[in-house]
């Protein structure tokens, strides 16, 4: 794992949408709706978003995952957790959202409401479930929030 947080090299586009798009696939599915805004996104949205990154890589230089934030008065908000299905149950998201945590001392993330996968990463790492939202027509969301105790 990258031990360092950077904005994303350009080297690492294409393989990190492609990975996005897998990992957001199996949401979709998980939740019964494609309209996931990250899973439509080209090369070109993803180099645009003013993201900071933490990319989880093989002893090959592959990466298998990444989690992309913003940071502001202290407050992390993830925006995106995204680990190649072939990678899951490794182990890998839990520790890019660990490494996340040490970014600030609050950390705000949302996932699909259906998505019980993530909610249990989140529930298990001690983040509270804040609320559901509508974010777009019949596409819910869970909010959650972490403080540093």
């Amino acid at each position: 794992m990258d031990d360092s947080s950077a904005a994303l090299a350009d080297a690492d586009v294409a393989a990190l949408l492609r990975i996005q798009r897998a990992a957001y696939q199996v949401e979709a599915g998980l939740i019964g709706d494609e309209r996931i805004p990250a899973l439509h996104e080209t090369e070109v949205d993803l180099r645009a978003a003013a993201l900071w990154w933490i990319v989880d890589r093989d002893s090959s230089g592959s990466i298998r995952g990444a989690i992309a934030f913003h940071v502001e008065d202290d407050e992390v908000d993830i925006h995106r957790l995204v680990v190649d299905p072939t990678s899951h149950r490794l182990g890998i998201g839990r520790r890019l959202v660990r490494d996340a945590m040490t970014h600030g001392s609050r950390i705000v993330v949302s996932t699909g409401l259906l998505n019980g996968p993530a909610r249990n990463l989140y529930e298990g790492l001690a983040f509270t479930h804040v609320g559901d939202r509508e974010v777009i027509p019949g596409l819910w969301v869970s909010d959650y929030r972490w403080e540093r105790p």
